[in-house]
């Protein structure tokens, strides 16, 4: 009796050993690609752009996202709609609603924004941004609206505006990195092999 529950512990930790290997945690990287110091591998992690990102490699990609301060399209949006009050802003979920807007105080015509994050990298086919337009007519002392979405040029440009300043801000937080990590950085004493002296 003893002897079958360790023979189906040892099974169940044999089985649970293999779905983990299987899950595609540990990545197998070529040792010839990657610097042997320490110093070099951040360097060269820094000048190709890589960060410490949190849920990667769960699922297929979706819902990879880093936290809303470091994720440059979201802090692009987020300044550029600035002048709009938001509806919902779900960072988790990947969406920015705004409010409904209207210019002059015109109350028959307003806009409403959403942008769908579908990625987290800077690149036009990670964002989407749709434009609603509401009329409003007023018939009787009846309030008559109608909604459709807006086919004009006002959701490529906000696109075009928000991938701007997402790479404004990627080139800057990039700059930044690189000289945090070279004004941190212990000098490395090489001999004439290029081997480290320390």
């Amino acid at each position: 009796m003893k002897k079958t529950i360790i023979y189906k512990k040892i099974l169940v930790i044999i089985l649970l050993f293999g779905f983990l290997s299987e899950c595609g945690m540990y990545r197998k990287t070529d040792a010839r690609e990657v610097p042997v110091n320490v110093n070099d591998r951040v360097q060269k992690n820094l000048e190709e752009g890589k960060r410490i990102r949190f849920g990667k490699g769960i699922g297929g990609g979706s819902g990879n996202f880093e936290f809303a301060t470091s994720n440059e399209m979201w802090r692009a949006t987020m300044e550029i709609l600035d002048f709009i009050p938001l509806n919902n802003a779900d960072y988790g979920g990947g969406i920015i609603i705004t409010d409904w807007y209207n210019e002059n105080n015109d109350q028959s015509e307003s806009v409403k924004i959403m942008v769908r994050f579908l990625s987290n990298e800077i690149r036009a086919d990670g964002l989407k941004v749709t434009v609603y337009k509401k009329k409003c007519k007023l018939n009787s002392g009846i309030l008559n609206c109608s909604t459709q979405i807006d086919n004009s040029e006002i959701g490529s440009e906000l696109k075009l505006a928000i991938l701007k300043k997402a790479s404004i801000f990627k080139i800057a937080d990039q700059k930044k990195d690189k000289e945090k990590f070279m004004k941190n950085r212990k000098p490395v004493n090489r001999d004439r092999d290029g081997q480290d002296k320390n």
